[in-house]
This record gives C-alpha cells, sequence and structure tokens, in this order.
C-alpha cells in the first residue's frame, strides 16, 4: 500500500521563493524534485532533491559542481515544454497526488508565473492536489464544490476567474459574496480581507484563490 507521504512533492522552481515558517510547515515532510535554477533554492532549504530535471541553461557551472552528486535529467534548450512542467512530469511519474510548486510565483519571467498557474488549474480538474507558492504569496486553483483555505486572520487574498464564474460564494471574509455569477475579466473579487478559514463554493467556471497571508495592509 502507498504512503501518503510517499505521494507528496514540492518542485522547486525559479521565482522568488521564501522560506517562511508557513512555507515550512505546508512542505514538511515532503519529497523534492528541482527544475533546472530552481535548485538555488535548495541550500537555503537545507534539502537534497532526489532528481534534477531541464536544460540547465540557468545553472551555473559552480551549481552543477555543487550539485553532481544529484540525479540529473537533461533535456535540449529546444524543446516543447517548461522546465518545470518537466518537473511536473518527473513528480507524477513517482506516484504525486500532492503537489506544491515553490518558486512558481514572482521572479523575472512573468510568462512563466502565468503558465505555472495555468498548469496547476489544469492539474486540479484531473484531480491532484496542488497549490503555488513563493512563500510570501500562495495560489490554490478552486475546483468546483465546496473548499475550505486555512488563511490567517486579516490577511489580503483575491480571486482570479480564468473563465466567467457560476454560483461563486464566499464566506467568512470581509466582503462575503453568496452564489454570484462573475464576468469573466471584473475585478469584482480583487483584494478582499480573510476574517479566518474562508469558505468558497463555486458552481461552475476555472478560478484561481491568489493569497498574500503576511500581508495585512487590508486591515
Amino acid at each position: 500500500m502507498t504512503n501518503a507521504a510517499d505521494q507528496f512533492f514540492v518542485v522547486l522552481l525559479g521565482g522568488d521563493l521564501e522560506p517562511t515558517l508557513r512555507f515550512r510547515m505546508a512542505t514538511a515532510g515532503a519529497r523534492f524534485i528541482a527544475a533546472d535554477g530552481g535548485m538555488r533554492h535548495a541550500a537555503m532549504l537545507g534539502i537534497t532533491p532526489e532528481a534534477w530535471v531541464g536544460d540547465f541553461d540557468s545553472t551555473s557551472p559552480e551549481e552543477l559542481e555543487a550539485w553532481s552528486h544529484v540525479p540529473r535529467e537533461s533535456y535540449p534548450v529546444a524543446k516543447n515544454a517548461t522546465d518545470g512542467e518537466i518537473a511536473v512530469s518527473a513528480a507524477l511519474e513517482r506516484g504525486a497526488r500532492r503537489l506544491i510548486l515553490a518558486g512558481a510565483l514572482g521572479g523575472e519571467r512573468s510568462d512563466h508565473a502565468l503558465m505555472h498557474l495555468l498548469h496547476a488549474a489544469a492539474l486540479k480538474k484531473d484531480g491532484l492536489d496542488i497549490m503555488l507558492t513563493s512563500g510570501l504569496e500562495e495560489a490554490w486553483p478552486l475546483p468546483l464544490g465546496r473548499t475550505v483555505i486555512d488563511l490567517p486572520e486579516k490577511s489580503l487574498f483575491s480571486i482570479l476567474g480564468l473563465t466567467a464564474l457560476a454560483g461563486l460564494s464566499i464566506q467568512n471574509v470581509r466582503y462575503p459574496l453568496n452564489t454570484f455569477d462573475l464576468p469573466f475579466g471584473s475585478s469584482r473579487t480583487v483584494s478582499n480581507v480573510a476574517l479566518g478559514p474562508v469558505t468558497f463554493t463555486l458552481d461552475a467556471g476555472l478560478a484561481v484563490l491568489l493569497a498574500r497571508p503576511y500581508d495585512f495592509s487590508g486591515a
């Protein structure tokens, strides 16, 4: 029988990452895979990934030498997927059912950050338990039905509708909604404030929750 801990992976990506207490708690007990330049986070976290994948165009010779003991899966620069997507596939091949994309938000490449969000939304539709984090920001694709996300009281969050949304309810927040239909492109659900764990209900559509658990500027 497969141990649940063996199905929990963190993929290290090349974006921003702060090793906050919330991040440490969320990733405790996970297995790690690094995607190319995401390996730069490993020393800070005090972990050794079990695999390192990518084309390594974002990795210095010094880093390649320092982590030469980590099993490496090399790909050409001219390929049909990002290093991050390849690393996620490597986790899935190893049995991942719960996944955290660390370093998925922020950084120099906004195209990569947006792609991580879209990829995560697709994986959530396939039933994977997934979140994205920079340590200071967190994102969850919202499934249909009811979901509870544990956010700190008075912290900021937004709901981003990747499509038009139907039947969106948000409870235990400063600005609640009840079975609201959100038009595509509307900013109505940006900058809300959690009053503690937040309950979301969604009847139809594709949405992402983007939270700032250490940001109390909206309080």
